[in-house]
């Protein structure tokens, strides 16, 4: 655990927290630390939850699955990122998504009720987690607002091009990485990946952009 302290201070959860106190806080929150392999499953459909996880190390997705196999992809989760914390209220019901391993992960879990309460030692620093995580989870609501608005959009290449266009502003460049294949990507967007390549092509010829694998420029 004492190795993802640094990743930690980084978190939007541990904000304003100095290092030494986050080493503090960790057996208050009873923080455990859990590894997974490519491929795992951290969380499964159906499952109930009561921690608020926070990525060290790897890769995941959230996404969802239906009966015959189409996937979506709901959101990429990055090291220093948290996730979780939607279901891990009383009464928010069971998981509709899973999270997946994409690269060998390293996961830590925090018990939301110690999260909650301000321990007995009253330590100055808890309210101040309590008051990240408010603020963590507007930004998450506003994350998702965005994806409606790409996935709300007509056709593939206006998808594409708000998607796009959200990237070259968030990165302040118009040359800019994005963190999915070409197939992840699709599942992002809701769009079939051929249709969505035959766009990006289209899009290349007409001048809008170029692109090599997963980094674009817009023109």
């Amino acid at each position: 655990m004492k190795k993802y302290i640094q990743i930690l201070k980084k978190t939007q959860l541990f904000s304003e927290i100095s290092e030494e106190e986050i080493t503090a806080m960790l057996p208050c929150l009873r923080a455990e630390l859990k590894t997974y392999k490519k491929g795992e499953f951290i969380l499964m459909q159906g499952e109930s939850l009561d921690k608020i996880l926070v990525l060290a190390e790897g890769k995941l997705n959230i996404q969802c699955d239906d009966y015959w196999g189409n996937r979506s992809i709901i959101n990429m989760i990055l090291p220093g990122e948290m996730f979780g914390e939607a279901y891990a209220t009383p009464k928010s019901g069971t998981l509709t998504n899973d999270v997946l391993a994409t690269e060998d992960s390293a996961v830590i879990f925090f018990d939301v009720k110690q999260i909650l309460t301000v321990c007995s030692s009253a330590c100055r620093f808890h309210t101040t987690v309590i008051r990240n995580l408010f603020f963590a989870i507007s930004e998450k609501n506003r994350k998702l607002v965005k994806k409606i608005m790409f996935i709300s959009k007509r056709t593939t290449k206006e998808k594409l091009i708000a998607y796009l266009s959200e990237e070259a502003r968030q990165h302040k460049n118009n040359t800019f990485s994005i963190p999915f294949n070409r197939q992840q990507l699709a599942d992002f967007l809701s769009v079939d990946r051929s249709a969505m390549s035959n766009e990006l092509c289209k899009m290349r010829d007409e001048g809008m952009i170029e692109f090599e694998k997963n980094r674009f420029t817009l023109l």
